[in-house]
């Protein structure tokens, strides 16, 4: 069983920045890619940005490019999302997410239960 704890959600100012945190633990040796989702309402779950945990390569959605940075630490099994210069469009509940592969967001089978971000103009 894989279990997914995220930190930092809350309230800012367009413009303003916020940092999320993943703590992943249980059987979590066979997955290698780390990622965040959101989802605003009336809007389907996107993926933001995910990372493998060995090479640390990274990938994000276009909109995000930029502006947001995912990060991870070995030595915690913790998943970071930096997000700087927020937008209101950026609100949404954002997910900790983790799969087996990196690849196509379809991929990701595990969540975590979510953090809100408000981002008021």
């Amino acid at each position: 069983q894989v279990q997914l704890v995220e930190f930092g959600g809350g309230s800012v100012q367009a413009g303003g920045s916020l940092r999320l945190a993943c703590a992943a633990s249980g059987n979590t040796w066979n997955l290698n890619c780390l990622g965040w989702f959101r989802q605003s309402p009336g809007k389907e779950r996107e993926g933001v940005a995910r990372i493998h945990t060995g090479s640390h390569s990274t990938y994000y959605t276009d909109s995000v490019k930029g502006r947001f940075t995912i990060s991870y630490n070995n030595a915690n099994n913790t998943v970071y999302l930096q997000m700087n210069s927020l937008k209101p469009e950026d609100a949404a509940m954002y997910y900790c997410a983790a799969a087996q592969y990196c690849g196509p967001w379809s991929l990701f089978e595990h969540w975590g239960q979510g953090t809100q971000v408000t981002v008021s103009p």
